[in-house]
């Protein structure tokens, strides 16, 4: 049998690769599965049906538990969010209320968006940065590394989320917590 642990390692090592590659420092990083304890994802309230946001929650929550050093007064924290389909189990879900006239409920609806779950991140752990979503690792660290290049933030939250789609497979996160080459400070 495939250790959990080991079924996020290749996303967690892209996201350590393209940050390598943009020129970005990792200062804390970790990844859904981690352990074998890893086999169910902690609900979040006010997100419903679906463990897409509680996965980002998750990772997002453990990297920056895990940091080098305690966030610093006035310290900018983007939120990138990475995630080739998004929500597909919302999405799905709405899709199919709406096919059916039904009505979506509101928090599936306002779920459906893949980045919802960044204004949570932002209020929990207090981050004022600006919030990107993409649907490509590169991508994220590339919009990462702007983001610090331009002065628009100080360091960079990246989580890359997906949901299983097809049966038997395991959800999965990873998250890197990201600064300039030298943790530089916007002037």
């Amino acid at each position: 049998m495939t250790s959990p642990a080991s079924v996020a390692s290749p996303a967690l090592a892209a996201l350590h690769a393209a940050a390598a590659a943009v020129g970005l420092t990792v200062s804390a990083s970790a990844a859904w599965p981690e352990t074998d304890a890893d086999v169910e994802v902690a609900p979040l309230a006010g997100f419903i049906e679906s463990t897409f946001s509680p996965l980002v929650a998750e990772v997002a929550g453990r990297v920056l538990r895990g940091r080098d050093q305690p966030q610093a007064p006035g310290t900018v924290t983007a939120i990138v969010i990475v995630t080739a389909l998004g929500d597909v189990t919302s999405a799905a879900r709405v899709a199919a209320t709406v096919d059916a006239g039904g009505r979506v409920p509101p928090l599936l609806f306002f779920q459906s968006v893949p980045n919802a779950v960044a204004g949570y991140l932002a209020a929990r752990w207090q981050l004022t940065g600006p919030v990107v979503c993409v649907s490509g690792t590169s991508a994220g660290l590339d919009v990462a590394a702007l983001l610090i290049g331009d002065a628009d933030a100080d360091e960079a939250l990246v989580v890359r989320a997906d949901l299983a789609v097809t049966g038997g497979g395991p959800d999965h996160a990873a998250a890197v917590l990201v600064t300039g080459p030298t943790g530089r400070q916007r002037s």
